[in-house]
């Protein structure tokens, strides 16, 4: 079995959580960005702003994940932007197929756990569902700000 991190966390706000919490990754606005979305949730006042720079092969060069919000959202942003870098907008919309299906309980498709790095401390806010949209609101903001991106493309 993959080395998964212990679902437990001391919680919901395991030491990986609060890690990406208090020093969040990525988290400087880029200049002129190819792909940019905003979310915001007015229940309880979370936003992302996700901003990717894609490279002429459309490798992502640079990640951007700016949050405010509660410990979970932070970290999923920060998780996202550090784990974005390097991969094509079809491996961003994968993965985040792939963290939608760990948030659900329907698990994580063929992708093994290791590919989501970071992100399988996130395993722990099942435990709260009312949480399960905090750490979902910056996946929402990658997949809009793909869609838009490809539909400027045309």
């Amino acid at each position: 079995m993959p080395d998964v991190p212990d679902v437990t966390l001391e919680g919901l706000y395991g030491q990986m959580v609060l890690d990406h919490c208090r020093n969040p990754r990525n988290n400087v606005p880029l200049d002129a960005p190819d792909v940019e979305a905003e979310e915001f949730n007015p229940f309880c006042g979370d936003r992302v702003i996700y901003q990717l720079k894609l490279d002429q092969w459309g490798r992502v060069s640079g990640a951007s994940a700016r949050s405010e919000g509660c410990s979970i959202i932070r970290a999923s942003a920060s998780m996202m932007a550090e784990l974005s870098t390097g991969r094509t907008l079809p491996e961003l919309q994968g993965l985040s197929d792939s963290v939608r299906g760990m948030m659900q309980g329907r698990g994580i498709g063929d992708r093994p756990a290791a590919d989501l790095g970071d992100l399988n401390a996130l395993q722990a806010v099942r435990q709260y569902p009312v949480r399960i949209k905090c750490a979902l609101l910056p996946w929402t903001a990658l997949e809009v700000g793909v869609e838009m991106f490809l539909a400027r493309q045309g």
